[in-house]
């Protein structure tokens, strides 16, 4: 790859031959259009057109068409993956314009069947343009003052309808149970029942109180997505407050606005992924999200939601894998951002995500798996750190949890996918 340009790999389905199929997003994502136009020149060309550098055909997938597809009668669909070179000079380091490019207008062309960008690779300029995360995996641990294992938290139950006076009940019991990390629900940002700035003060109030009594303070993340023009005010609301995280749902703002709260952040930034199946579930269309991933930790996201094994949603185990895979894989030299499990995770799954992920490098959120434990929150938090300190020391669940009682039920309730109770998914 050249330093100046941008390489985008897709997977294309189409009836038409490969190569001519390629060369129809290249010409339409840079210099092309439907007929010949007035100083379209080859030198023009030679600088700015997008290059196919490659045509790898593949298995049939067996995806349906996306609607509109152009086909002939005796046509053959056929599926490769495709790699196009960008020319920098196109759309300079800057995100939106990126996007424009290696996107933009491909997923309404009619010679494709299926079309889904699946990775970038990105040139030097971007790191200069995008500082990216300010506190990533060790930062987080640093202020957690939890130098190794794995980051246990949980999402404030009910997501919506607790006013400020219950939560501080929430956050009280979980901060006692030593959980480190909580955070408010994607559905929660500043409504009427519960205004952010109630919660900012009933939460940083009952945090000060425990970290007096235990020495431990969790980290809040505070949901802060709003308009542009209050996100900043948000922010500044929490931090003057004592807080220590917030959290931005990243499709609901873009990339571009996570980019510019990152430049006048100094908490960090809890990239949650609401939204994100709109561009990854429907496996002929869309981002994937090793591309999706790479440009939110380029924004600035610290954490960032990869779902979670065994999970409520549509992804399988495998899926997930790569996610976490693709969070912890340095991007032009680093950009370490934290992977957040999230979706259904409950004790009985630490010791298959631990063989699996072969890390503690981990945010694991559990809700109602913790929230929904027999004995309540607090017995929740002391099954999920029993059961990853049983999956990091080697010791079967079974053994650990006839030493801890709350194990033991959380078992009993939610069972050990991949031991007999719910399916693990892979």
């Amino acid at each position: 790859m050249s330093a100046a340009e941008v390489v985008a790999t897709y997977l294309v389905e189409t009836y038409l031959p490969l190569e001519q199929a390629a060369e129809a997003i290249a010409g339409e994502q840079s210099t092309g259009t439907f007929t010949a136009v007035a100083r379209d020149t080859p030198e023009l060309r030679e600088r700015f057109a997008a290059r196919v550098l490659s045509v790898e055909e593949l298995p049939p997938t067996g995806n349906p068409d996306l609607p509109g597809t152009t086909r002939s009668r005796d046509a053959v669909k056929r599926s490769a993956r495709v790699r196009i070179a960008f020319g920098l000079d196109n759309f300079g380091p800057s995100l939106p314009n990126l996007l424009a490019a290696v996107a933009g207008n491909l997923f309404e062309l009619r010679q494709l069947a299926g079309i889904r960008l699946l990775d970038l690779d990105l040139p030097a300029p971007f790191a200069q343009r995008y500082p990216g995360p300010q506190y990533g995996v060790r930062g987080t641990r640093e202020l957690l003052d939890r130098p190794d294992g794995v980051l246990l938290g949980t999402i404030v139950k009910p997501s919506i309808g607790l006013p400020p006076e219950e939560l501080r009940l929430v956050v009280r019991e979980l901060a006692e149970a030593g959980i480190d990390f909580i955070k408010d629900d994607e559905l929660m940002g500043n409504p009427p029942h519960s205004p952010l700035a109630d919660r900012v003060a009933v939460v940083t109030e009952e945090l000060d109180k425990a970290a007096a009594r235990t020495g431990r303070r969790p980290m809040y993340a505070f949901n802060i997505t709003d308009d542009l023009d209050r996100m900043a005010a948000n922010h500044d609301l929490v931090h003057a407050a004592g807080g220590t995280c917030v959290m931005v749902c990243v499709n609901l703002v873009g990339f571009s606005a996570l980019a510019w709260l990152r430049e006048r952040c100094v908490l960090p930034i809890h990239g949650h992924r609401a939204m994100t199946g709109v561009y990854t579930r429907v496996p002929q269309l869309g981002i994937d999200y090793i591309a999706w991933s790479k440009l939110a930790r380029l924004a600035g996201a610290d954490h960032l939601h990869t779902n979670g094994l065994s999970n409520k949603f549509y992804e399988t185990d495998e899926e997930v894998l790569r996610s976490i895979t693709a969070v912890r894989t340095p991007l032009l030299g680093g950009y370490e951002t934290l992977p957040v499990l999230s979706s259904g995770q409950t004790p009985g799954l630490a010791p298959e995500t631990y063989r699996r992920t072969n890390t503690t490098d981990l945010l694991v959120l559990a809700g109602g798996g913790i929230h929904g434990h027999p004995s309540g929150p607090s017995a929740g938090v002391t099954a999920m750190r029993a059961a990853w300190s049983a999956a990091t020391s080697g010791t079967d669940l079974t053994t650990a949890a006839n030493q801890v009682p709350a194990l033991q039920e959380a078992l009993n309730k939610f069972g050990s996918p991949y031991d007999g109770g719910r399916d693990g998914r892979g």
